[in-house]
């Protein structure tokens, strides 16, 4: 502790930080062990672990026929900050870990209604007539009508997505594994270790300031939308024709924004302990809002609270894995930074419904960072997607059951739905009449009401 408040009074005198990351440079130049430097920009070089299997032309195995699943799904925002959501196209229904392919439902109907956060008003109601004098013969009045809403925006989305199994043999899929503020590519080891033996082509970076990557002294190097463009020039790099993204805490906003930029090339994403479909804006009132020597003191405060919130139990093991991790090591600036950074008023509930990829969401039910009605909130509003809690897991859940969270996302990638029962759906809304029954699910203010027809969350 002594020697922290030392070095803190070290980086008020001089203006500088002290325990700046730098890459560490090969003497060939070759990748050693799948490491390898990317220079995204000029001066800024990220670490990126990239194992490529070894695959012959004669064993390599030609990736299967894709199913097609209607897209189309009708976003309105009214005036009164509500925002209804009516999926007009296929539904998908698996039950992950229970089943390989799941059922689809054609031109199944279910409007989403939300509330907006601020708790705008409502549209005004017309004010109702006096009560009259009731006697046993007088029927009650009927209730007065909500003036109709008038629409802000409107998004129409029809399309076509092809959705197959992704499997280690095929040459044409890659994964992408991107970590949170304060971690590295080597909380994903296990994750790594485990897909690169079954075959799969594995691409993990650490971001800007993390792990070996280089530490920019300016905080407009760790904002949103900078690491946004650094994880653009990787996948854009390294990208196949099927991509899976899996991100984790923050990263899970990174992988948003990637499959909203290129739909036709992400194939599949996880999100691992995300949060809720919420723009991002950063907190004033945080601690991390303090000057950075004042943070370096509380070092090791800050990494005791980080090992109790972020894992289940707190002993001898998980110390070990936060230190084989490498998680919660960067400097100060790079965390004051990092947290300041997290500005992205685009990435709101509209820009999570507009995506049309297959989603898993995986939440650790011990987790102090994200609670589980954020996860579930978001897998209501889009439109495919698979909620698992992980009973025994916290906000560290892949370095906690490391077999689990590789199981679930192994499933995952080989699941792909099953059309065979969409002929039978289409016969019977043939005969059926055309009017299908409308679901509504409110959310206010975090609180949610009703049942959704899909996206049901999976509970261990």
């Amino acid at each position: 502790m002594l020697t922290s408040i030392t070095e803190s009074i070290f980086c008020c005198l001089m203006g500088k930080t002290t325990s700046v990351v730098l890459p560490v440079e090969s003497s060939d130049g070759k990748p050693a062990d799948g490491f390898e430097f990317v220079e995204v920009k000029p001066g800024r070089v990220l670490r990126v672990r990239h194992i490529l299997p070894e695959r012959s032309a004669t064993t390599e195995a030609q990736p299967e026929p894709s199913s097609s699943v209607h897209c189309k799904r009708k976003i309105t925002v009214y005036r009164n900050g509500q925002l209804v959501i009516e999926n007009l196209g296929d539904v998908l229904h698996s039950e992950i870990l229970h089943c390989q392919n799941g059922d689809v439902e054609q031109c199944s109907t279910v409007e989403v209604e939300l509330s907006d956060y601020t708790t705008a008003p409502s549209s005004p109601d017309p004010k109702p007539a006096p009560p009259l004098p009731t006697s046993d013969q007088q029927k009650p009045a009927p209730p007065p009508r909500r003036r109709r809403r008038k629409p802000k925006r409107t998004v129409l989305i029809d399309t076509e997505r092809c959705i197959s199994s992704c499997k280690g043999t095929h040459s044409d899929v890659a994964l992408f594994f991107i970590h949170g503020v304060g971690g590295s590519l080597d909380i994903w080891g296990r994750q790594l270790d485990f897909f690169s033996r079954l075959g799969y082509e594995v691409i993990a970076p650490d971001l800007a300031g993390h792990g070996a990557s280089t530490a920019p002294q300016i905080a407009a190097a760790y904002t949103f939308y900078a690491l946004a463009e650094d994880l653009r020039a990787i996948f854009k790099r390294y990208a196949r024709k099927r991509n899976i993204l899996i991100g984790h805490s923050y990263g899970v906003s990174f992988c948003t924004f990637l499959a909203h930029e290129y739909p036709e090339q992400v194939h599949k994403v996880v999100m691992i302990n995300g949060g809720g479909p919420t723009a991002l804006e950063p907190s004033l009132c945080s601690i991390f809002q303090l000057p950075s020597c004042v943070l370096h003191c509380l070092s090791p405060c800050l990494a005791w609270s980080f090992l109790k919130a972020g894992f289940a139990r707190q002993g001898a093991k998980e110390k070990q894995l936060l230190k084989e991790g490498n998680a919660f090591n960067v400097s100060p600036f790079v965390l004051r930074a990092m947290m300041s950074g997290q500005y992205w008023p685009e990435g709101d509930e509209v820009y999570h419904a507009e995506l049309t990829v297959p989603i898993l969401l995986v939440h650790g039910m011990y987790d102090k960072f994200v609670p589980v009605e954020e996860d579930q909130r978001m897998a209501e509003i889009l439109l495919f997607a698979f909620l698992k809690v992980i009973e025994e897991g916290s906000h560290m859940v892949m370095m906690e059951c490391p077999e689990t969270v590789n199981t679930l996302l192994h499933e995952f990638f080989l699941w792909e739905p099953d059309n065979s029962k969409k002929d039978k759906v289409t016969a019977e809304q043939t005969t059926a009449d055309n009017a299908t029954p409308v679901q509504t699910l409110s959310v206010a203010n975090g609180s949610v009401t009703g049942t959704p027809k899909v996206n049901k969350p999976l509970n261990k």
